[in-house]
């Protein structure tokens, strides 16, 4: 164990995810395990330069390990971004007794944590907690799992009014700049078309898929669109260009949004976060420091935070492959 590191604080950053309360949870428990104090940092950055702390032990997080959202709040910082603000939060750590602190959140998260690192030569470790699962270095996201099982329930029941009023419904779902979340949930949908910005197809292919289906015999038609694909400009624009094209189809949009952020966090979920914390403990306990815990074929790794910012996530090319037999 590294003797210089006495007390951990541990915050959550950015975007919330489900399994974040499940992370902090682990955190304060492998803490209390270790001898080691914890101290919660209440609105991640903007509480660090303000010195929102409160101590933690065990005992604090009972009973939210099922709880989505985060006991710790998130908020975004701008003053994080400059020297001073980096240097209040110094200044606060340093006050409390912090030597060393754990951050749940998505890249920009870990962005400012890397710059506060190098200027301070401060241990900190990451925990991915996004439900984009666009982060290098990890094959899931804490938050991931759960937000896909939410977006299938929720089509299911889409599919239902889809079915009674024979209707084509475009269901856009989260994923910013990247398609996890719409390639998974379509094919564990049973969507007829998904549309994602790493498998840019074209209005005119949408067109033919759309035909098909209606040459096959089917009434309704589900079609799952990730925000960031760049076939249309909106959404909206798509469901314009559909009714234009195909005027046989009544369209409706469905644009899921923040829903797919909240919830009780998923069995996988919780298990994921449970073993990322006691990592990222264990890993600053052992003097190792700017790293990203992350999870590769159910190994949990470490990452340099830099190479998990600057990476880029894959998109499954056998899964985009199983979806285009899957809506033939």
């Amino acid at each position: 164990m590294a003797s210089e590191i006495k007390k951990i604080g541990v915050l959550t950053s950015g975007g919330d995810s489900p399994g974040m309360n499940a992370a902090i949870r682990s955190v304060v428990r492998t803490c209390a395990y270790m001898k080691v104090d914890c101290v919660g940092i209440y609105r991640g950055y903007q509480g660090m330069i303000e010195g929102d702390f409160k101590p933690m032990d065990a005992r604090s997080v009972n009973n939210i390990i099922n709880k989505g959202g985060t006991i710790l709040k998130s908020a975004r910082c701008d003053d994080f971004r400059t020297p001073e603000g980096r240097k209040k939060a110094y200044e606060q750590l340093q006050a409390e007794g912090i030597d060393a602190f754990v951050v749940i959140g998505g890249d920009g998260s870990f962005t400012g944590a890397m710059v506060f690192n190098q200027e301070y030569h401060f241990p900190i470790i990451g925990i991915p907690g996004t439900i984009d699962n666009d982060i290098f270095g990890t094959s899931n996201t804490v938050g991931f799992d759960t937000a896909m099982n939410t977006v299938v329930d929720v089509i299911d029941k889409i599919r239902d009014t889809a079915s009674s009023h024979n209707r084509l419904f475009f269901v856009e779902v989260m994923g910013r700049d990247v398609g996890h979340i719409a390639l998974n949930v379509g094919v564990g949908a049973g969507a007829e078309e998904i549309l994602i910005p790493e498998a840019n197809r074209g209005l005119e292919r949408l067109l033919e898929s759309l035909k098909r289906s209606k040459k096959s015999g089917k009434s309704s038609s589900i079609v799952v669109v990730a925000e960031g694909d760049k076939i249309g400009k909106s959404v909206f624009e798509l469901k314009e260009y559909v009714e234009e094209h195909l005027p046989i189809y009544d369209v409706r949009v469905s644009v899921l949004g923040h829903m797919q952020r909240g919830g009780s966090p998923s069995c996988y979920d919780r298990v994921l976060a449970s073993r990322m914390g006691v990592k990222a403990v264990e890993s600053l306990l052992e003097g190792q420091t700017n790293f990203m815990v992350g999870i590769q074929n159910n190994k949990i790794i470490l990452t340099p935070i830099s190479k998990a910012i600057k990476g880029h996530t894959k998109i499954d090319k056998e899964l985009i492959r199983v979806s285009e037999i899957m809506t033939t």
